[in-house]
């Protein structure tokens, strides 16, 4: 394989604490200041790297960073409105909000690259934007490559750059998504290098990969066995219950037909990991056209996913539920001024904002829940948060504190106990189990202790107020029946993918035509 350095988690790479905010042709210590480059993935599941101990999956860029900085092991997405969870995940990552005190849409918000402008930092954004034209236009000084949406064909980007006043016009989408991002970044770090300016810079870089469809390019292809690689060790043909419609048929569950064979679950991991070697690859151009201009001494790099993947594991392939695989995603701090370390506090992705606040001296941002990570490489704050709140549309809420996990499913009245220390795969629940009685009422008082701090519409004692997206649903039945359901192709699958995915099943239907 060709280009060696990925950053497929959630990676903060932070240097330079504490500088007030200021103009920066006024400041003489502005170069001091750290540059930050926000690397973000697509789907991209905690355990999709060598670093976290998985040995079939090639990231050696990641692995580095995480070698040499510092990674967060509980890192988590908080969960979404609805079945595109990459959505509100980014709102929450640029606004440092929690999922219930923001939506998609950003453009009455205030965003933390609008601070960074404020406090001179020069602005750049490339690839997958997913909260409007207008909040990304507020966003960026600059932007190239832009990809307004959720996904595309990864050889068809619907690409465009952003003018001096904020309009857009369409430019030339030949090549891969992976390397159209990365060249636009590396043109910006070239260009910023020429221009010797003393502003830092903010670059946002945020890759469609690896999210499907699931090819990578051919060299990535070949790479991993269809054979070779294992199954999840929570691998199931099917989910066992119903968690209700935004999950059991939402787009991403029509990517493989029911029940899942494990043939075809070690053929899409193959290719995911394609895509990810690839994507690392690609970031360690970005790394070197860093070190090439002598900047990453003074660069803080942080590289984050926005959710993690079902791929098989307990019979789902997306990220529409609330199991360690969907929810928990990769995240490491590497750069002048962090230590080499790992820790396992209990992480949210909109941490992220308020700790490149922090570490870049711009002003605070009004309504950020979150809480900055540099806490926990400089050990300041003896209590860090002791649960962790998730949830997903009207479905299912859950809570973790330490080992155990409890996941609600208040539609259908269950309820799943794991002792995560002893079941890391979330295979045997103990939520009936007399045994673990007093462990499951504490829980539950927890969980609902935790929805009313998160303002959760469907807290104990909840008022639904004004637009709120997630709205109480009506019971479903406990078991699911697949039988009669018809799977749809997007129109983003290349011919290759229907022909091996969706030609052989006789429930698929092509609606609308490609």
């Amino acid at each position: 394989m060709s280009r060696a350095i990925p950053i497929c988690l959630c990676v903060l790479l932070l240097a330079g604490l504490g500088r007030p905010p200021s103009d920066a042709a006024a400041d003489p210590d502005a170069q001091e200041r750290p540059n930050v480059l926000l690397i973000f993935t697509d789907d991209h599941r905690a355990d999709a790297l060598g670093a976290a101990g998985n040995p079939y999956i090639r990231t050696p860029a990641l692995d580095s960073l995480a070698g040499t900085g510092f990674r967060m092991r509980n890192a988590y997405v908080m969960g979404g409105h609805h079945g595109a969870v990459c959505a509100p995940s980014r709102a929450m990552l640029m606004t440092g909000r929690s999922l219930f005190h923001v939506y998609d849409n950003l453009d009455s918000l205030r965003t933390f690259p609008q601070q960074l402008q404020a406090a001179g930092y020069r602005t750049f954004g490339t690839g997958k934007w997913h909260n409007s034209r207008p909040s990304f236009a507020k966003s960026f000084e600059e932007g190239r490559r832009i990809m307004f949406g959720g996904m595309s064909d990864h050889t068809e980007v619907p690409l465009v750059d952003m003018r001096p006043d904020g309009t857009y016009t369409g430019v030339d989408s030949l090549g891969f998504s992976t390397a159209l991002f990365a060249d636009a970044a590396i043109d910006f770090i070239d260009g910023y290098a020429e221009a010797e300016t003393e502003a830092p810079f903010f670059a946002y870089v945020a890759f469609t990969a690896p999210h499907d469809p699931r090819t990578p390019p051919e060299d990535y292809l070949s790479a991993y066995s269809e054979t070779g690689v294992p199954l999840p060790p929570n691998y199931m043909p099917a989910h066992p219950f119903n968690i209700g419609p935004q999950t059991m048929t939402v787009r991403d569950e029509h990517l493989a037909a029911w029940p899942r064979t494990p043939e075809v679950i070690r053929s899409q991991i193959s290719e995911y990991y394609g895509l990810i070697s690839h994507m690392d690859a690609e970031i360690g151009r970005i790394l070197q056209a860093l070190r090439r201009h002598g900047l990453a001494e003074n660069t803080v790099v942080v590289v984050a996913g926005d959710n993690g993947l079902a791929l098989g594991s307990h019979g789902l392939l997306g990220k529409q539920s609330l199991y360690e695989h969907s929810t928990r995603v990769p995240l490491i701090v590497a750069g002048p001024g962090v230590p080499r370390g790992e820790s396992e506090a209990l992480v949210y992705l909109y941490d992220v904002a308020p700790t490149i606040i922090e570490l870049t001296g711009a002003d605070g941002l009004e309504g950020m829940d979150g809480r900055s990570l540099a806490d926990l490489w400089r050990g300041d704050r003896v209590e860090w948060r002791s649960a962790m709140f998730n949830a997903y549309a009207n479905d299912v809420r859950s809570v973790r504190e330490g080992r155990w996990k409890l996941i609600s499913y208040p539609r259908i009245g269950h309820a799943q106990l794991f002792d995560l220390e002893g079941d890391p795969y979330e295979l045997n629940n103990l939520a009936d189990d007399p045994e673990y009685a007093a462990t499951r009422s504490r829980m539950e008082e927890m969980l609902q202790s935790e929805q009313v701090r998160a303002d959760d519409p469907l807290a104990p004692g909840a008022v639904l107020t004004g637009d709120e997206p997630v709205q109480p649903g009506d019971p479903l039945a406990f078991e699911f029946d697949y039988s009669d359901v018809q799977r749809e192709v997007d129109r983003w699958q290349p011919d290759w993918v229907i022909e091996k995915y969706f030609v052989p099943d006789p429930a698929f239907v092509q609606d609308p035509p490609r």
